[in-house]
């Protein structure tokens, strides 16, 4: 029987209350400590019958756990990032793995020369809706890609932007930086990297100084071309929140897509995973093989456990490493960017 992996999460803030429970859950791994400066941290740390810590620092002087979960604010991904690669221990990165290009960059880098293994929590990457798209799309079903569309679209109620001091109003609080990293992070992890993106964004709706509606263009580097629109104001719900079903804190339509990819001899729409494949001959006047794809469902956040425990005891490789991330960090930025100045911006791998 496999001994479970002594596990840390450093932040006890929403999605780092949700990493505990799934670390204590979990038969691959068991909860080693709880890392915050706060009373949340001492509470769940009791809660939980685990040892607390203020800070890393002080998690590393008194134990070596097999693995840390940073659940921290994004400011403090690299500086935490890179104390676990300094004391050899993997880490997953709470998306993003940065709150820059540059200190994002850093930290892969600083893994990568270690040999430390650095992941990234994008959790949608262990969803089995994921992980049966990217079976189909790599297997050849569908043949080369040539297009894919894509939509985030919802309403976010007028609360949201009441928290704190009403930083989601303002530049860097809005959709792009925190819905379509998860996107983007979707879109290269079925289609491959993105190179180029042409952006354009708008915030007429509300008014605030941050954008609640974008469109998009993206080049993949094979020659596929994609578009996606993206906004929190919309009376939509061709989401993957509210398509995919697996957070049932949103209202869900089971009937609606929110990725459509299209190939030379088929296409496939996520999640309801509805496929079209030509039989013989390729043509708009030939009717398609029409299926739908089974799934069996999990829970992405467990999953990301168990697979983080498989590469902690060097059984895997990760899904989503923190080379991964930068790559969708750095599609982010030139997102950014380009509805800033408004011309496509080109990205080198």
């Amino acid at each position: 029987m496999t001994i479970p992996v002594r596990i840390a999460v450093a932040g006890a803030g929403l999605i780092g209350k949700r990493h505990i429970e799934e670390v204590d859950a979990s038969g691959s791994a068991e909860l080693a400590a709880i890392v915050d400066p706060g009373p949340a941290g001492l509470g769940l740390a009791n809660k939980h019958s685990v040892a607390p810590y203020r800070s890393l620092a002080e998690l590393f002087r008194c134990d070596k756990p097999d693995g840390v979960i940073l659940a921290t604010p994004n400011q403090m991904h690299v500086d935490g990032g890179l104390e676990c690669v300094a004391a050899g221990i993997p880490v997953i990165v709470e998306k993003p793995v940065g709150d820059s290009v540059e200190g994002a960059t850093r930290l892969v880098e600083a893994g990568e020369r270690a040999g430390v293994p650095v992941l990234t929590g994008h959790h949608r990457n262990y969803s089995p809706i994921m992980a049966k798209a990217r079976e189909i799309v790599r297997g050849g079903r569908l043949g080369p890609i040539v297009a894919v569309t894509g939509t985030a679209l919802f309403h976010k109620p007028d609360e949201y932007f009441e928290v704190g001091d009403g930083w989601r109003r303002e530049p860097g609080g809005g959709p792009i930086l925190l819905n379509l990293i998860h996107e983007v992070n979707n879109l290269q992890s079925l289609v491959g990297a993105i190179v180029r993106v042409q952006a354009v964004t708008s915030n007429r709706t509300r008014g605030f100084a941050v954008e609640d509606t974008a469109a998009m263009v993206f080049c993949f580097a094979s020659g596929a071309l994609g578009t996606f629109l993206l906004s929190d104001t919309a009376g939509s719900a061709r989401s993957w929140e509210q398509t995919s079903r697996e957070n049932t804190d949103y209202a869900t339509y089971p009937d609606e897509d929110c990725y459509h990819i299209a190939g030379t001899t088929g296409s496939l729409s996520v999640p309801t995973m509805r496929m079209k494949v030509f039989v013989e001959k390729r043509s708009w006047y030939e009717p398609f093989e029409v299926s739908t794809e089974s799934l069996e469902r999990s829970d992405p956040l467990a999953n990301q456990v168990a697979h983080f425990a498989a590469v902690i005891r060097g059984e895997a490789r990760p899904i989503c490493s923190g080379r991964d991330g930068l790559k969708t960090l750095r599609v982010v930025e030139a997102v950014v960017a380009s509805a800033r100045t408004g011309q496509p911006v080109d990205l080198s791998d």
